[in-house]
């Protein structure tokens, strides 16, 4: 386990943000379907999560019928994607994982399998091993859960010999998500029809080759930018689809209702800091819970200003309880945060005064406090540093390059920016 020591800095320049993991999940299986290997960009490391993606779907999908063993590593796109794939295929698979995965929920899937020839074996978590052969029907589930279930049944469903329905219980959370699944599988020649209650699936279709598919660049990832950029600047971030259908495509606008000043010119966004305002609205996390570390981290270095985040109650099921986790670190290092129910309650204050943080071995949180810490009057010691690879495996690597002092401090096998 390594950590990272990291100075007052201030970062400026031009990056590159990686491409979208939730965008790449989707691409790579529905190209996988296709029988396609999609290729990311060369010079781009491969984050866990995807790495995790690629190498099931190609267990998965080997032409092989014998049961097979998935390792879904720490990734819950990558289980909750593949299980009603599995299930589609009639292949008996056997779902394994680590850190927090094998407690993150599934109840949903072995609600609404079940009754469509699936049996569930499992002790309320991983591993889990289905069997049997996916029918077509009617799948009821909540949407307000979590929007993963949503698009594993959306993805699987067309493959299968009849029409299906996803019928939703309540409202759907993270709905931006769904929309990337619709348009990943409407590129690669499957659709699905929006409805009243839900989404109607035809079935007997066929995922195509789409040899020309790139994978948009990270609004996720470009959050955490922007947070770097309102506490200085100016930060020039290159490849963001100003029209991007993901739901963290807010951050733009939330980052601006903190005071940032961000402009676009010729596809590229600028952002630097800017004049407080009086007031920082409310910020409801409901349909964008991944951009919550970095506007947590952002608020607690506006002085005077209170920030209340809520609907957030989600968070709790990431890689760590985020929400506890945000509010310890801020916390430790000199914030002043108060953890509620479903969200945060943060001071601004002027300047952090350093000291030790926990990562809590989630990627969100190590890069959201490692930015606080560019505002910091001594400094600070994150844990868990080595977590970034999940997501953004280059992060120390492009926050040294634009004037960051992170240093890893891991065993030999690492190096002093994680690349």
């Amino acid at each position: 386990m390594s950590r990272v020591r990291i100075l007052p800095s201030v970062l400026h320049g031009a990056l590159t943000v990686p491409v979208s993991k939730s965008a790449a999940h989707r691409a790579v299986l529905c190209a996988a379907l296709a029988g396609q290997n999609l290729l990311l960009p060369e010079n781009e490391a491969v984050s866990d999560d995807i790495a995790a993606t690629r190498e099931c779907a190609a267990l998965l999908l080997d032409g092989d019928n014998s049961p097979a063993v998935l390792d879904c590593r720490e990734s819950g796109s990558t289980l909750r994607f593949l299980i009603p794939l599995a299930a589609a295929l009639g292949r008996k698979t056997t779902f394994i994982g680590h850190g927090r995965l094998p407690e993150r929920p599934i109840g949903v899937y072995l609600d609404c399998l079940p009754p469509h020839g699936i049996h569930c074996e499992t002790a309320g978590g991983l591993p889990l091993t289905v069997s049997g052969q996916l029918t077509p029907g009617e799948f009821r589930l909540p949407g307000n859960i979590s929007s993963q279930f949503v698009t594993g049944l959306l993805l699987a469903l067309p493959l299968l010999n009849g029409d299906s329905d996803i019928v939703l219980t309540t409202p759907l959370e993270s709905a931006a998500y769904v929309d990337m699944t619709l348009k990943a599988m409407q590129a690669f020649g499957v659709t699905a029809v929006p409805t009243q209650t839900g989404f109607h699936i035809p079935g007997n279709q066929c995922y195509r080759p789409n040899p020309e598919y790139t994978v948009e660049r990270d609004w996720s990832q470009a959050a955490f930018f922007l947070e770097a950029g309102i506490l200085g600047g100016p930060i020039e971030l290159h490849g963001l689809l100003a029209d991007s259908c993901q739901g963290d495509r807010a951050a733009e606008a939330l980052f601006r209702n903190f005071g940032a000043q961000i402009s676009w010119k010729d596809g590229v966004l600028t952002v630097r800091s800017g004049i407080l305002p009086d007031a920082i609205p409310e910020i409801d996390a409901s349909q964008i819970p991944d951009l919550v570390p970095a506007l947590a981290a952002a608020a607690a270095l506006l002085p005077g200003r209170v920030t209340r985040i809520f609907n957030a109650g989600r968070l709790r099921l990431k890689e760590s309880d985020r929400l506890a986790a945000m509010a310890e670190g801020l916390n430790r290092l000199g914030g002043q945060v108060r953890e509620l129910p479903d969200g945060l309650e943060i001071t601004g204050v002027a300047r952090l005064r350093g000291g030790t943080a926990e990562g809590c071995g989630d990627h969100r949180i190590v890069m959201a406090l490692a930015v606080a810490a560019l505002r910091s009057e001594g400094e600070v010691i994150l844990t868990d540093a080595q977590s970034v690879r999940k997501s953004y495996p280059d992060f120390f690597w492009d926050y040294n390059r634009l004037g960051g002092k992170a240093y890893v401090m891991g065993n030999s096998a690492e190096s002093d920016n994680l690349r």
